[in-house]
């Protein structure tokens, strides 16, 4: 999808000293029009990045907590529009302004948001509006940062070999806004935004105050079973009992714990049930377990069907089933082994106890 660029301011931010005693500083070099931008080199330089970065992939509930692009939606009170959304209106009047002069003064407000920030780095800050080629009804604003590049040369001659180049930038790692987001090529969401950063790191997103984001994959899952365990307890503990707060101490304990043991609460039925409401919403929601050194990875729908767990003398035991075994890095001997009868197997479980 190619773009033709409305404007273009371009920045250059200068941050001296660490922290609170930071300096921070901007200088506006140009805004540029369509022609404008046509003729500089910038555009060589920019050449395919808003096609990647309208193209790049972002889900509405990732599948980790950190995660480089991000879907955000303006904040909005009920029953109040969008426009009652600061960062909505800022991004709303740069997106369809007329002028250079009408740019300029909006893409100010963006940069000057983003120096308040607390972890703000050096570098080349652009405000772009532009519309795709094929549907020119829709208009996108665009904020690109790219930092200072450390150590960088350009070939120079024969007799000095190189030349050190100040202040140089690269779109490699360049983080990006894009507003409106596009779910689907000629469909726009006018209020949601998509936001990328190479690295983890949130500074990025920290200048946009009024704009949230949708919960993980992995904590609307944790926040599903804790409310299907409560439910489950409240029928079997009486109100205010000693029994109940003690779960409750455990609840947040379990909640808070990034290694987690069994718990041994529910059944396998009540399990199946909770997994369902999850699935039905999000069917490649991932099961991942550790039985001692032995990681196991499926998928969440297959507990109680494909994937089985059992205690037989006070130790856990998993059953997988499938139609096929393949393996693949590292030849082993496993490979040519003929499956024992499962009844031997449990028997053999079942004697160790008194093996030992």
């Amino acid at each position: 999808m190619d773009f033709k660029i409305n404007f273009l301011s371009f920045y250059v931010i200068q941050v001296e000293g660490k922290e609170e005693q930071a300096s921070k500083q901007y200088k506006h070099f140009q805004t540029l029009d369509t022609e404008e931008y046509e003729e500089s080199s910038i555009k060589d330089f920019l050449d395919g990045e808003f096609k990647k970065i309208v193209k790049r992939k972002v889900e509405r509930h990732p599948k980790a907590e950190q995660v480089p692009t991000k879907l955000g939606y303006f904040i909005v009170e009920p029953g109040h529009a969008l426009d009652s959304n600061p960062n909505y209106n800022l991004f709303h009047r740069t997106r369809f302004a007329t002028t250079k002069e009408e740019f300029e003064e909006n893409s100010e407000q963006f940069i000057n948001a983003y120096l308040d920030t607390a972890a703000v780095r050096g570098g080349a800050f652009l405000v772009v509006s532009a519309v795709p080629r094929k549907y020119f009804d829709h208009a996108f604003v665009f904020i690109l940062k790219c930092d200072f590049e450390p150590k960088v040369a350009s070939i120079s001659d024969e007799s000095t070999l190189i030349r050190h180049v100040e202040m140089a930038i690269t779109t490699k790692n360049m983080k990006s806004i894009q507003y409106p987001y596009m779910p689907e090529e000629g469909m726009v969401e006018e209020s949601e935004l998509v936001i990328h950063q190479a690295s983890h790191a949130r500074y990025f997103e920290d200048f946009l105050k009024f704009i949230d984001y949708n919960e993980p994959m992995p904590e609307i899952m944790k926040t599903q079973v804790m409310d299907m365990v409560r439910e489950h307890v409240s029928e079997t503990f009486e109100a205010e009992s000693v029994e109940l707060e003690q779960f409750e101490s455990d609840m947040e304990l379990w909640a808070t714990s990034e290694k987690r043991e069994l718990q041994e609460r529910l059944d396998t039925h009540q399990v199946m049930e909770a997994a369902a409401h999850i699935v039905e919403h999000t069917p490649d929601a991932e099961l991942k377990m550790k039985l001692g050194e032995t990681e196991i990875k499926g998928l969440l729908a297959d507990f109680g069907e494909n994937i089985h767990l059992a205690k037989v003398n006070g130790r856990y035991v998993a059953l997988i089933e499938a139609e096929s075994i393949l393996f693949e890095k590292g030849a082993s001997p496993i490979e040519f082994h003929k499956p024992d009868d499962l009844h031997g197997i449990i028997e053999k479980i079942s004697s160790k106890k008194w093996e030992e």
